[in-house]
């Protein structure tokens, strides 16, 4: 396969305000159209609402930064297990396998940006920071997505003879 291997990762600048790698592919993931610029002010626009929220908040064990929340948030998404399909034998099974970093952080930024995106009405900043911040406290509709993917892996256990 001529042209897999890609130099994505050495080529990918830290974001110009937290210095943050992988904050950097999540605006480039945010992005449409080529607009890095609206992606960035959409993302930072949330990363304040977020410390502004963390600053109110009194509880030891919430993140102190808006980083921080955001980091928590991602590792929080981050799925273990997912299924895929394999044809044995002429039927469709549901198999179960590990998922790769790579992967897992793809999966984690797709479910939490489809979400984000979904509700209408408001501005993208803030449907992105109150995602982003029910995620690093464990619940939203992105960590639901992560459980049922969790969900149907455990159901479909019988098959992972067949990874």
């Amino acid at each position: 396969m001529a042209g897999r291997i890609t130099h994505a990762e050495e080529q990918l600048r830290p974001d110009p305000r937290f210095g943050d790698k992988v904050l950097s592919r999540f605006i480039n993931c945010i992005m449409q159209d080529g607009k890095k610029s609206v992606a960035q002010r959409v993302v930072y626009d949330a990363m304040d609402i977020i410390q502004g929220k963390l600053d109110k908040i009194d509880i030891p064990e919430a993140p102190k930064t808006s980083i921080e929340c955001f980091n928590r948030a991602i590792e929080n998404v981050k799925p273990h297990v997912e299924v895929r399909s394999k044809r044995v034998g002429g039927a469709n099974y549901q198999v179960p396998m590990q998922v790769s970093r790579r992967r897992q952080q793809s999966l984690a930024f797709r479910w939490i940006i489809t979400e984000a995106r979904k509700d209408k009405g408001r501005p993208m900043a803030q449907r992105l920071a109150d995602e982003l911040l029910a995620a690093a406290r464990g619940e939203g509709r992105a960590m639901n997505t992560r459980e049922q993917i969790h969900r149907m892996a455990e159901a479909n256990r019988a098959f992972s003879h067949f990874a």
